[in-house]
């Protein structure tokens, strides 16, 4: 059971994802701001505890793997990252400038910290799987996490990785579905049709939770302390969010995808997340 505090503390950590996360885009002019915003709690309860971590040793062997399957969030993963002392917070300001080691989307090889090299919407799926897999011939306990992007999740690779995981009963594998029901095109239902990702990752022999509020750190805590309880599948945690979550203006904006962000703009936005902690 999560105490007051550590909530709090949780909420503050996503708060100052949220932060450094519409600063690094502004800086630059333009990003991926929508799913960046929608995933800084999940990651503030990743990097604020839930996940077995050395950041001084960031190769550890005995640490836990974490997928940004959509990579394109990546400034929101760099802020975790720079927040828990990966590298200093300055490199932030680098982002998506030559010749930074912080591109839009991650990489392995250049960013400390990052598991894997995202971007190529689907892959990050398969690659969770085969590390999971890894893991378990190797008979580690470490656990492998990867948040999926639901409009991502049209993608025909994930359900191939997803019926790989539960045929081959990989409880540590525990997977994100980021739905917050937009992706670039429009909303996820009039590009691909309405997602059943429940039944799905069911019907692949997974574990399914649904979290109603996937931006409340508490219930999502809960759900991956719930989810650790399953000893023998692969686990699915429906995250409900709200694409640019925290920040009114790109919560209303019709296409919140990926757009322009000016320095006021985001002195604006900065002052409602500090409001939230």
């Amino acid at each position: 059971m999560m105490t007051s505090e550590q909530k709090k503390e949780l909420t503050s950590f996503a708060a100052d994802i949220r932060i450094d996360c519409i600063n690094m885009i502004s800086k630059i002019g333009v990003g991926h701001v929508g799913g960046c915003l929608s995933i800084a709690d999940v990651l503030a309860c990743l990097y604020g505890g839930a996940m077995r971590l050395d950041p001084s040793n960031p190769r550890w062997e005995g640490r836990d793997r974490f997928v940004l399957s959509k990579g394109h969030a990546g400034p929101a993963m760099y802020a975790a990252l720079a927040l828990k002392g990966y590298f200093p917070r300055e490199m932030l300001d680098t982002l998506n400038q030559p010749p930074t080691d912080l591109p839009s989307h991650t990489d392995m090889n250049r960013t400390p910290g990052v598991d894997m090299t995202t971007g190529s919407l689907g892959q990050g799926a398969s690659s969770a799987v085969g590390i999971a897999l890894a893991c378990k011939l190797k008979k580690q306990e470490n656990y492998t996490y990867v948040i999926l992007g639901d409009g991502e999740s049209q993608e025909g690779q994930v359900w191939e990785a997803a019926m790989f995981a539960g045929a081959k009963q990989l409880s540590h594998l525990i997977a994100f579905v980021d739905y917050n029901g937009k992706q670039i095109d429009g909303t996820v239902e009039q590009v691909g049709g309405a997602p059943n990702f429940a039944q799905k990752f069911a019907t692949c022999s997974w574990n399914v939770i649904e979290v109603t509020d996937g931006n409340d750190v508490e219930q999502v805590w809960q759900a991956i302390e719930q989810a650790k309880t399953e000893q023998v599948r692969p686990t699915a945690i429906i995250l409900h969010t709200v694409k640019g979550k925290g920040w009114r203006y790109a919560e209303e904006l019709d296409n919140n995808h990926n757009f322009k962000v000016n320095a006021e703009q985001a002195a604006q936005a900065c002052a409602e997340f500090e409001q939230q902690r």
